[in-house]
This record gives structure tokens, C-alpha cells and sequence, in this order.
């Protein structure tokens, strides 16, 4: 054998270990990160989501730590570049946004408030603008400020604006979630479901006096709204079988919570072991237990992109892979999971997306 040929085949050698070890380290690397993640988000969803709140607070922290290390670099660089780009008759867009002399773009923020949030009056605002800008409703702020005579406020004066319309309430000796709900006519369900409030125990969702607790669509007692009233709609039956691609109702009952970008579904209330049907004609592809607080579980894939989930039943009637028509009975209303009344939780999700029932409900 030449040197030539010796050399061509070390070099062969060498480039099938180094993609062996390689890709050996690369697939344990994956594993691992795989496996961190899962703990990770198995930790967060502990009890509710318990650890949610100081895991995004340590990041948070850690966010502005480098933040305030290496933004004035940062910034210093942008600001000379953008320089050198006016200098030259270029730049001055981002985006699709146009600076300003300042170079600053306020962008308003759509993430979720969690808590009550204090609010500066600017100039010509007014109760209604106030409302709209936060997306609550005008009982809401008069609720959440007693003492503020609205048509005096002025430019300087400070609000409190609650996460979302209803009731900001502050837990007493003896409260339940159920008397609470009871006084201001509001849903249990909603409260317990309502993703920053937090009890003393999750299964029981017992409270603590003195703590905060959002009251969603609640209302004050001997109060007359000005508000567009929360009407209990009473849903019609399932109808006949028929497999057309459009949606029937699940049950029937009283629609206790709509979708909300915090109950991305419709909860249905009636007695335990009211008929539950399949919405439209599908495969089912779970029917069993879930421990993430949906208690019995059917979900229907529909074959088109689409799926059905009813969540807190107290009995099946189907089997994974059985077929399913639209208006077979799939199970019976229960209050299992995370629960606060008999009642089905209705979802219809588009590629893995939850969407409005209430949109697609024939």
C-alpha cells in the first residue's frame, strides 16, 4: 500500500470516528436537554401551576441583571449605528415603524395582567377610555375605586385597574369560593379556573383570610349595572346524526363561563349524568383520566384538522379507536379534576389551537 493510499485511509478513519463521537454526544446532549425540559415544565404545572409565578419572577430578575450589565454597550452601539445611518441618508425604519427625533417606539403590551394595576390619569381621559384601555368594564373601575368621584378625576390622579371585569375581593374568616361566588353572583368555576389566583390547597381550593382574590364577572350586590348584563344562555338539543363537518351542542344546560383568553372553552352546567354527545363524527383518541386538573376525559379527532374535548364527566361510554357519529351519547356530565359543580367543559381546538365554541355551535 502507498503512503498516498495509507493516508486516504486514516483520513477515512478519522472522519467515521469523529462522526460517530460526534453524533453519540449530540444525541446525549438532546436527551438530557429533553429531559430537563420535561422537568422543568412538570415543576411548573405542579399543583396548578404553583411555581409558575417565582419561576417567570427568577427570570425576570435574571432578564434585567443582563439587562443592566450589557444594555448601555448595547445601546451605544445602536445609537451609533443609527447615527452612522443618518449620516449616510439611510435607516430611520424598523420594522415598519418610523423613529421619531428620539429614536423611541412605545409598543403597548397584550400580555395578561395578573393583578390589580395602578394607573396615572393622563389628560382627557375619561371612565370609559380608562375601561376601554384596559379592556374592563365601567362597573369594574367604580367598583375597584369607591372613593373616586370620576367626574372630577385629573391629569396626575391614580386608579386601580383590576386584571379583568368583575370583583377585586379580599378574603374574610369563613370564605369559601362558593360563598363568594354566591355573593356576587358570579361563577365558581370561573374563579377556581381564573389562572392567578391561588389557594390555600388546590384540591379543595380552600383560602386564607386577607388574601386577594379576582372575582371574574363578578358583580356588587343591590347594584345597578351599567355594564352589558352576563346572560345564561340555555343551549338546544344535540339533533339528528349527521356527519356534515359543522358542530352540534355536547349537551344541554346553562353556559356557566365562555372563552376567555384565561377558559379558552365553554363550561355547560346541568345534574350529574346528564347526556353528553359527540359534537361531530370522529375517532375517539382519549378516554381516560387526565391528572391536569380535567378529571374524565374524551377527546374526538375529527379527521380534518379539528378536535373535541369534554372534560369533568362522570362516566364513558366509548372506547379509544372506537368511530363516533355526530349526536352518539360519548359519556355523562360529572365534576371531576379540578371541579367546582357538575358541568361540561367543552372545548373545539383547529390544529392544536383552542377556538370559540360559541363560534362554530350550530
Amino acid at each position: 500500500m502507498t503512503n498516498a493510499s495509507l493516508e486516504w485511509a486514516e483520513a477515512r478513519e478519522f472522519t467515521l470516528q469523529l462522526t460517530t463521537y460526534l453524533t453519540k454526544h449530540a444525541y446525549r446532549a438532546f436527551f438530557r436537554f429533553e429531559a430537563g425540559k420535561d422537568f422543568v415544565a412538570g415543576a411548573l404545572y405542579h399543583k396548578r401551576g404553583k411555581y409558575t409565578r417565582p419561576f417567570l419572577h427568577s427570570t425576570m430578575m435574571a432578564l434585567i441583571f443582563f439587562g443592566f450589565t450589557f444594555g448601555p454597550s448595547i445601546v451605544q452601539t445602536g445609537f451609533a449605528a443609527n447615527q452612522a445611518d443618518r449620516n449616510s441618508g439611510t435607516g430611520g425604519q424598523v420594522l415598519g415603524v418610523s423613529l421619531n427625533d428620539t429614536g423611541v417606539v412605545t409598543i403597548a403590551s397584550d400580555k395578561p395582567r395578573s393583578s390589580v394595576e395602578s394607573y396615572t390619569v393622563r389628560s382627557g381621559d375619561t371612565l370609559s377610555g380608562i375601561a376601554s384601555k384596559f379592556g374592563v368594564s365601567i362597573d369594574t373601575l367604580k367598583w375597584a375605586n369607591p372613593s373616586t368621584s370620576w367626574t372630577k378625576i385629573k391629569d396626575g390622579d391614580s386608579v386601580q385597574v383590576p386584571p379583568v371585569t368583575g370583583i377585586v375581593y379580599t378574603v374574610k374568616p369563613g370564605d369559601t369560593v362558593y360563598s363568594i361566588a354566591k355573593k356576587f353572583s358570579a361563577d365558581s368555576q370561573t374563579i377556581v379556573d381564573f389562572p392567578f389566583n391561588t389557594f390555600a390547597d388546590d384540591e379543595t381550593f380552600a383560602l386564607v383570610a386577607g388574601q386577594t382574590l379576582i372575582v371574574p364577572n363578578g358583580v356588587m350586590p343591590d347594584v345597578i349595572s351599567t355594564s352589558v348584563p352576563y346572560v345564561a344562555l340555555l343551549t338546544p338539543d344535540a339533533g339528528a346524526v349527521s356527519a356534515t363537518g359543522s358542530f352540534v351542542w355536547p349537551t344541554h344546560g346553562r353556559i356557566t363561563q365562555m372563552y376567555s383568553w384565561f377558559h379558552k372553552a365553554d363550561d355547560i352546567a346541568n345534574a350529574i349524568g346528564t347526556q353528553v354527545v359527540a359534537a361531530d363524527s370522529g375517532t375517539i383518541v382519549h378516554a381516560s383520566w387526565d391528572n391536569t386538573g380535567y378529571g374524565n376525559l374524551i377527546i374526538i379527532d375529527h379527521g380534518n384538522g379539528y378536535e373535541t374535548l369534554y372534560a369533568h364527566l362522570s362516566a364513558y361510554a366509548v372506547k379509544v379507536g372506537q368511530h363516533v357519529s355526530r349526536g352518539d351519547q360519548i359519556g355523562l356530565m360529572g365534576s371531576t379534576g379540578h371541579s367546582t359543580g357538575p358541568h361540561l367543559h367543552f372545548e373545539i381546538r383547529k390544529d392544536g389551537v383552542q377556538m370559540d365554541p360559541l363560534s362554530f355551535l350550530k
